[in-house]
C-alpha cells in the first residue's frame, strides 16, 4: 500500500510539476506617446566564387530605431507607431577595398567621397508610419514608403528601378513585421512551440519564403522568459523578365540555409523583447547574366543578427 502511495504521489508530481510556474504570457506592451529603442546589429561573412576567382566580402552594420505608439485601439486591436531610423553604421570591405560610415561622425566619416555615402545618408532619419494588428502580431499597413524610395533614389539615380522593386511598400512591411512577430501574444506553456511564416518578395533579387519554429524554454536565472527560434528558407528566383530594366539577371539559383537558429529573451516587466539572435548559414550556386554572358557563382555565407530592446535611446549614452 505505501509503495503504490508513493507511486501515485511521483505520477501527480511529473504530470502537476512541469505545468507549475512553467507557464508565461508573451505579448507586447504598449503605452501611448512612450517611445523605445533598438539597436539592430548584423554581421555578414560571404565567400563568392566567380569562374574561379575568389571574393571575400565583410560586412558590419548597425541600425539604430525609435518606435513611438500614437495610438492604441484596443477594440480594433491595432496600435499605430512610428517608426524612425535615428542613426547607423557601415563597415564593409569587399575583397580589401574598404568603406565606412558612421551617422553619428558628422564630417568626418571616412570615405566621405564614397558616392555610397549619400545612399547611407538617405537611409538615417527615414520615418514610417505602422499599424500593427496586435492580435495577429502582422503589419496591416505602412506609410512613407513613398517618401523613403524618393529620397534613396535622389542619392542613387541610376538605382531606381532597382529600389522600386526590392523596397515596395509590402516588402518593408515584411521587413517591419519580424520585430514584433516573434511573440504568440497569449498563455503559452514551457516546450510549447507556435509557427511563423513570412514571404519577402524582392522582385529582381527573388523570393525568400522563410519559417519559423518557436519554442517557449521557461525563465532565466533573472526571471526573463527565454524562447529557441528555428528558421527554414527557401528561395526562389526572379522571373525571367523581372529584371528587364537592370544591368543583371538571375538565371537560376539554390540556396539553401542550414544551422538557422537563434535565441529571443523577453522582458515580461518591459513587455518587449528584450534581446534576440538569429544565426543563419547560406549557400548555394547562382547563374548570373551580364551583358548577355552567363556566369556561375558559388556562393557560401554567414550571418549573424542582434537585437536589443531600451527605454533609454542607445545614442544619447
Amino acid at each position: 500500500m505505501l509503495q503504490r502511495r508513493a507511486l501515485f504521489s511521483l505520477l501527480l508530481a511529473a504530470l502537476a510539476g512541469p505545468a507549475l510556474g512553467q507557464e508565461a504570457t508573451l505579448e507586447w506592451k504598449f503605452t501611448k506617446d512612450k517611445p523605445f529603442y533598438q539597436t539592430m546589429t548584423t554581421t555578414t561573412t560571404q565567400n563568392m566564387k566567380v569562374t574561379g576567382t575568389a571574393v571575400e566580402q565583410k560586412q558590419d552594420q548597425t541600425f539604430y530605431f525609435e518606435w513611438k505608439p500614437t495610438k492604441i485601439d484596443k477594440d480594433k486591436n491595432t496600435v499605430t507607431l512610428e517608426q524612425k531610423i535615428i542613426g547607423l553604421k557601415m563597415n564593409i570591405d569587399i575583397g580589401g577595398s574598404k568603406i565606412s560610415y558612421d551617422s553619428s561622425a558628422k564630417g568626418a566619416n571616412p570615405n566621405q567621397a564614397n558616392p555610397l555615402n549619400k545612399f547611407f545618408e538617405a537611409l538615417n532619419d527615414a520615418a514610417f508610419t505602422i499599424v500593427l494588428d496586435t492580435k495577429e502580431m502582422k503589419v496591416t499597413s505602412i506609410e512613407g514608403h513613398e517618401k523613403f524610395v524618393a529620397k534613396l533614389t535622389e542619392a542613387n539615380p541610376q538605382m531606381k528601378p532597382l529600389l522600386e522593386k526590392i523596397l515596395s511598400k509590402d516588402a518593408l512591411k515584411d521587413m517591419a513585421e519580424p520585430m514584433f512577430a516573434a511573440l504568440p501574444g497569449k498563455k503559452v506553456k514551457k516546450n510549447e512551440t507556435w509557427p511563423r511564416k513570412s514571404t519577402l518578395d524582392m522582385g529582381p533579387i527573388g523570393k525568400y519564403e522563410t519559417n519559423y519554429t518557436y519554442t517557449y524554454e521557461g525563465q532565466d536565472k533573472d526571471k526573463n522568459e527565454k524562447i529557441g527560434v528555428k528558421t527554414e528558407l527557401k528561395y526562389t528566383p526572379p522571373d525571367a523578365n523581372a529584371a528587364a530594366n537592370l544591368p543583371f539577371k538571375i538565371r537560376e539559383a539554390t540556396l539553401e540555409a542550414k544551422d538557422s537558429t537563434g535565441t529571443i529573451v523577453y522582458d515580461p516587466k518591459a513587455g518587449w523583447v528584450k534581446s534576440s539572435e538569429m544565426t543563419m548559414k547560406l549557400s548555394g550556386k547562382l547563374n548570373i547574366e551580364i551583358g548577355n554572358q552567363t556566369t556561375p557563382v558559388d556562393l557560401t555565407q554567414d550571418q549573424t543578427t542582434k537585437i536589443s530592446t531600451s527605454a533609454d535611446n542607445p545614442l544619447k549614452k
